[in-house]
């Protein structure tokens, strides 16, 4: 877990950039309890900056989640990753089921939920309609859309790209599928989508996460925001 004054200031370089949204995240299959105790200790600081506090820390149980909403916490971040049939072949450490009774425990809790997926894994198009048809079921309330960006030594690291045209018609699909959500794409978008990142919105985004991402680099977040700008769009 990083200091609370770095976690912090990241809060205000991120509240500085004009975002909406701050995600406290970790790494692993689940927070340790004493991670949970740091993350709401953060929460209400994030909150008084003025942003909507997000976390996304594993597996956790309905009384821990209950305690981070308890501190402050607006949304709860848990990716179902891929569809089921497909989950086996990329994680072995915990099962979908597992993250489905995560998603029930966060929504039963009252908190918002952010759960989505990642492309280009080497799941079919019939992989990537069941899972937005499963987040239609769970009734997310945000759904991030990331595409791989393979990485020499990972067991992905020898995959391609996806075609930035698969990309677009993702995010449409997922438009289709569920009308009423947000949708935003998030990791792996520079790279994947290159000249045709402004197309997301007409293929039906309407949000989209700024800066770095977990282990790769982003864009600019001013070029991001000047991209908006430049389509006529308002935050």
């Amino acid at each position: 877990m990083l200091a609370k004054e770095r976690i912090l200031e990241a809060a205000a370089a991120a509240r500085a950039s004009g975002v909406k949204r701050f995600c406290i995240e970790t790494s692993g299959k689940k927070a340790s309890e004493e991670d949970l105790r740091e993350v709401c200790g953060y929460i209400s600081e994030i909150r008084d900056m003025g942003l909507l506090p997000c976390a996304t820390l594993g597996l956790l149980k309905g009384s821990e989640l209950k305690d981070l909403k308890n501190a402050g916490l607006h949304r709860y971040h848990h990716n179902l990753e891929t569809s089921e049939a497909f989950f086996k072949e990329i994680c072995t450490t915990h099962t979908f089921s597992q993250k489905i009774k995560t998603i029930e425990a966060a929504k039963a809790g009252g908190l918002s939920v952010c759960s989505g997926g990642i492309f280009g894994l080497g799941e079919t198009w019939e992989d990537r309609i069941d899972m937005a048809f499963a987040l239609r079921d769970l009734n997310v309330d945000s759904v991030p859309i990331n595409f791989i960006t393979p990485i020499n030594g990972t067991p992905s690291g020898d995959r391609e790209l996806l075609a930035p045209i698969d990309a677009l018609k993702i995010i449409a699909i997922y438009r289709l599928i569920l009308p009423d959500r947000e949708i935003r794409v998030c990791g792996g978008r520079p790279v994947t989508l290159r000249d045709l990142n402004s197309l997301i919105f007409m293929a039906g985004a309407d949000g989209l996460l700024i800066g770095n991402y977990l282990t790769t680099s982003g864009r600019d977040p001013q070029e991001d925001m000047r991209m908006i700008k430049d389509l006529g769009m308002e935050i």
